[in-house]
């Protein structure tokens, strides 16, 4: 079965009590860009956008950003 990596912008949101766009604005990460990542429709991930996500929030694992998880395709 095929892997996707996924940012989870909506669990740390709920987990830092913040709205998209506090993340936004912490992060320095277009508002736009935060709620394609969340939703899935953004194909390609800006590692910077990572990186000041992390900082933002203060998050030293990766894993609390993103995941891998198994993708089923659907017909």
């Amino acid at each position: 079965m095929p892997k996707k990596v996924v940012v989870k912008i909506s669990e740390l949101i709920k987990e830092h009590n913040i709205s998209l766009r506090e993340l936004s604005r912490l992060s320095d990460v277009r508002h736009a860009a935060l709620s394609e990542l969340s939703s899935g429709k953004r194909e390609n991930i800006n590692f910077n956008h990572i990186e000041r996500i992390a900082e933002a929030l203060n998050i030293t694992d990766i894993k609390k950003i993103i995941d891998l998880v198994e993708h089923s395709e659907k017909s």
